[in-house]
């Protein structure tokens, strides 16, 4: 997505979104590390791991449920989380990750960038195999591949969702495709009747074609069959992590032409070289892959095929059918999930899952409100540019109360004390949340009753001199159809209200619009506090400032609101607020110009962060999970990335005979966290 989701994502995002959240530049992530708790390793067939977890012997089929069908195949242009997930595991890139987030081989068997990372070269593993849906062979996989991708890709009238992972990261990829862009405007013009010619369309656009650049000015070369070139636009040190996305999946010339339009309608206009073969496509009935017999890593596919069968139902009926031996995988819903634990057939079916670190989720103040008179947008503006009276909700804000709303079991997971999420971005071996500036925020409590209501005072002693009414009115919007939005909502509003008082704060929850979430409310400035979210776009720091841009409708902070919207108003903020905000942009601008020192890069960003975060700008709330369910897969042998596609590849996943309870999954998660640690310190050797 180009991207700009506040909230619409709690649930949509593992429906729509794979495609990472970032604006302007790009995404991704990952060697073995052995762990230390039996649960998390690929433990040979049969062997037991501990008294509720066993790996089945012979178990190498997995199947589970799916109740929205594909729209389509082409992994070049969708977006679909769903349809991505087909493409993760029948077509391989040029990297993959492990169980641990350390990048490995893929297609390339090795890389590396000049001293400036402004070109980066990948050598190109020889003798892997396009074939088809039967395993039959078709053509040799090479450099070219990766070419005729970028140029599909960045062709406007090919519609990929993931071009803009190309901007502002290969050198002129945004230059040619806004060039195709002209062209498809052009011809569309001209078949619609509203221009007589393309010659004409140009000339009344002031467009000239004569400086148009073709293909071959755009930084993706083959130097030959298996060395293949990309040139940045700008150095990007962490380049690596963005050929995690489909759009940086190769794919065989010859092919796509020979198919045109039909390319991705089925399963027999594709070609494979990934670790599975997509041998039976049945719509509205069942998907079924089967182990590439070909494939170059083929000793690192333990499950031999998996089946997703059709059910309109699939949430409802999943548990039943888990329960009866007919799928291996199911989510358990708020609704049953304390049945079920307190049930002793099924308790011990039962589940947590790792934090999605992929999304980070805040409460965001706006500084420049565009909501009704009704709930006094000019006394919002005095309360939001006060330090104190943010500082009174951010430290008055019980974050484990309002995340009991989502997982009343284990909430303490949920809970996000920074923007950048831990075990997200590694520098210099060390998580990015434990930088000096960021440690004591990462490692410390916001939540603070005695803090808060001493901010609280200030600020009305401040508030009650700068003209402000009280109680100040806070519009905090949810959208109704994400589950459960409403009741966190209520939670906060009530918590609030109870610290701080009533005479002081008037968090007034309201029902947003059901579709146009994002555009009516966010986008459009009319909210006072609300919970935002951003996702992930790439494994470097970065991308975590994004949100905060002079080109992105959060929270209004920047000093030119009109770079968002032309018709808003010129900027409400004090200058101290005005001050923050510069200061911010500064510390920011110079992280981002630091790409000779990756822990020089790593500490300026922490800088950054901490620093919007201590002067309460935003207030960390969250990240999700995928929440409780029954599972017979491992899922500590699961490749680990927050971005891409890893998170979707069956390869290197192992099933179990019996499935890991609560305890079993929370002991096995503690293990990976340090097995986690020394990998990455490892890898940065």
């Amino acid at each position: 997505m180009k991207k700009l989701l506040c909230m619409l994502l709690s649930v949509v995002m593992l429906v729509a979104l794979v495609t990472g959240c970032g604006g302007g530049t790009a995404s991704a992530t990952e060697p073995p590390s052995e762990s230390s708790n039996d649960a998390a390793t690929n433990a040979p067939e049969g062997a037991a791991t501990d008294d509720n977890t066993q790996t089945a012997e012979g178990s190498d089929v997995y199947r589970v449920l799916y109740s929205s069908e594909y729209t389509t195949l082409n992994y070049l242009i969708t977006g679909n989380t769903y349809e991505l997930k087909a493409a993760a595991n029948t077509i391989d890139g040029l990297t993959e990750y492990d169980e641990y987030g350390v990048v490995q081989p893929g297609l390339a068997e090795s890389w590396e960038s000049n001293a400036d990372y402004t070109v980066w070269t990948f050598k190109i593993r020889q003798g892997v195999k396009w074939v088809d849906k039967d395993g039959n062979e078709v053509a040799e996989v090479t450099a070219n591949d990766w070419v005729t991708t970028a140029e599909y890709v960045n062709t406007a009238k090919n519609d990929s969702a993931l071009q803009y992972m190309y901007d502002g990261i290969v050198l002129n990829a945004s230059e040619y495709y806004n060039q195709t862009v002209s062209v498809l405007d052009a011809e569309t013009a001209v078949a619609d009747g509203t221009a007589a010619s393309v010659e004409e369309y140009y000339t009344a656009n002031d467009i000239d074609p004569a400086a148009f650049i073709t293909f071959d000015a755009v930084g993706v070369k083959a130097l030959d069959d298996y060395t293949l070139e990309y040139t940045m636009a700008a150095p990007i040190p962490f380049f690596v992590s963005v050929l995690a996305y489909a759009s940086y999946l190769p794919v065989y010339a010859p092919f796509l032409e020979e198919q045109g339009d039909m390319f991705g309608i089925d399963n027999e206009t594709l070609l494979y070289n990934g670790a599975y073969l997509f041998y039976d496509y049945e719509p509205n009935v069942q998907h079924s892959f089967k182990a590439n017999p070909l494939y170059w890593d083929k000793d690192k596919v333990f499950i031999k095929e998996y089946k997703h069968i059709y059910n309109a139902d699939d949430l409802t009926l999943g548990p039943s059918m888990f329960q009866r031996g007919e799928i291996d995988y199911a989510e358990i819903g708020a609704d049953i999930l304390a049945n079920w634990l307190e049930n002793p057939e099924t308790k011990d079916l039962v589940q947590g899952s790792m934090p999605i670190i992929s999304y980070s989720y805040f409460y965001a103040f706006n500084f420049e409100p565009r909501f009704d008179a009704q709930y006094e947008p000019d006394n919002w503006i005095t309360a939001v540019n006060n330090e104190n009276f943010r500082k009174s909700l951010l430290h008055g804000l019980d974050r484990i109360k309002a995340l009991t709303v989502q997982d009343p079991y284990n909430p303490e997971i949920l809970k996000n004390n920074t923007v950048t999420p831990e075990t997200f971005a590694v520098g210099a071996g060390k998580d990015f949340t434990q930088y000096d500036a960021l440690k004591p925020i990462s490692d410390g409590e916001s939540f603070d009753e005695t803090k808060a209501v001493e901010f609280r005072d200030l600020a009305k002693e401040e508030l009650t001199a700068a003209g402000a009414t009280f109680p100040i009115k806070a519009l905090m919007p949810y959208n109704p159809t994400i589950s459960n939005w409403d009741k966190e909502c209520q939670v906060v509003e009530q918590q609030l209200e109870a610290l701080l008082g009533a005479d002081y704060i008037d968090i007034i929850v309201e029902a947003g619009p059901s579709s146009g979430f994002l555009g009516e409310v966010r986008r459009s400035g009319k909210y006072a506090f609300m919970k935002c979210n951003w996702g992930a776009d790439y494994a470097d720091p970065q991308t975590w400032t994004d949100p905060f841009s002079d080109s992105n409708s959060y929270n209004f902070m920047y000093t030119d609101a009109e770079k968002v919207m032309d018709d808003l108003p010129a900027t409400n903020k004090t200058q101290a607020t005005q001050d923050i905000v510069t200061e911010y942009y500064r510390l920011a601008d110079a992280a981002k110009a630091i790409t000779d020192d990756m822990e020089a890069r790593f500490t300026a960003f922490a800088q950054a962060e901490a620093y919007l975060i201590d002067h309460a700008v935003i207030i960390p709330f969250s990240v999700d999970t995928e929440g409780y369910r029954a599972n017979r897969l491992d899922p500590f042998t699961a490749q680990f990335a927050p971005y891409g596609l890893a998170p979707f590849k069956y390869k290197g996943m192992t099933m179990l005979e019996t499935p890991m309870n609560i305890d079993a999954y929370n002991a096995a998660y503690e293990a990976w966290k340090l097995d986690w640690a020394t990998a990455q310190a490892a890898s940065e050797e």
